[in-house]
């Protein structure tokens, strides 16, 4: 499993990771009963450190989308369709609040930024 950290990313780097092992879960790269890197081997891998890792498989575990299995590791967690989509769309939700807000800090109107969604639907 190929997993980056961009240092220059504003996101923070468990955040990164997450999202990363989320992408890879609903792309059915990732699948149930899968393991995922020990916490020590991918912190030594992505030269993070290991809090990070924890913290990324910890919210992971609190979404729903990871277990761990004591003495045995983190694995990837059975997800019915239905928690995939709704987890997706919450997090497509937050994704475009975050874009609508800098573009209201950025100065366009409702008007605009709903022509540019529009705009970009069409293509």
């Amino acid at each position: 499993m190929i997993l980056k950290i961009d240092e220059k990313s504003n996101l923070a780097n468990y955040l990164q990771l997450m999202n990363q092992i989320k992408e890879k879960i609903f792309l059915g790269e990732l699948t149930i009963n899968d393991q995922l890197p020990s916490i020590r081997v991918l912190a030594k891998d992505l030269n993070i450190a290991i809090i990070t890792v924890k913290r990324a498989y910890d919210e992971l575990e609190k979404e729903g989308f990871i277990e761990t299995r004591q003495g045995k590791g983190c694995f990837v967690k059975k997800l019915h369709l239905d928690q995939l989509k709704e987890k997706k769309l919450l997090e497509i939700e937050k994704n475009l609040n975050e874009i609508i807000h800098d573009a209201k800090q950025f100065g366009l109107s409702d008007l605009e930024i709903t022509n540019l969604i529009k705009k970009i639907l069409e293509e």
